[in-house]
């Protein structure tokens, strides 16, 4: 079962589950979520503080990215502790390649960045229906549903010629 509350995705953690598996179902729960009420519960609760700070921080970013693309008008309070929060920067899952650094470095949304933890521009993409509410359209039957890509005119593609 899924956990449904980031508190219980990491209570689970600390009980023995895997790290990955527990964030990657409360991602699901999250973004299946129908109503902005269910979201704003998920991140209510403070969650248990972890022995490693990294992942206490990795828990506020993750908040905290989730919050602002989906329900920005409901700050979960806990999120600004500064136990959630590193004083040095973390690279996830990177090696000692200086290159890669340097751009995780600069494409860090704000809200990993703020915390020192560098990681690439869409962070928790892997979940399925990830989408920025932007990208996410409403149908009459409430059921929401991806924008279909669009390519930009020629007289407004970016000055590198991708679209």
């Amino acid at each position: 079962m899924r956990p449904h509350t980031v508190a219980e995705a990491c209570l689970r953690v600390t009980s023995g589950e895997p790290w990955d598996r527990m964030m990657e179902e409360f991602l699901q729960s999250y973004y299946l979520a129908d109503a902005t009420a269910a979201r704003v519960a998920m991140l209510a609760e403070e969650p248990i503080l972890f022995k490693d700070e990294r992942y206490n921080a990795l828990v506020g970013a993750i908040a905290e990215y989730l919050y602002k693309r989906w329900t920005p008008e409901h700050v979960p309070p806990w999120i600004a502790a500064r136990t959630r929060y590193l004083h040095e920067p973390w690279f996830p899952n990177v090696g000692d390649d200086p290159g890669l650094r340097e751009y995780l470095t600069f494409a860090s949304p704000p809200e990993f960045k703020s915390r020192n933890i560098m990681t690439d521009e869409e962070p928790l993409r892997r979940a399925a229906g990830s989408w920025p509410a932007s990208d996410v359209m409403i149908r009459k039957d409430g059921c929401r549903e991806r924008r279909e890509f669009r390519a930009r005119p020629k007289s407004v593609r970016r000055p590198d010629g991708r679209d």
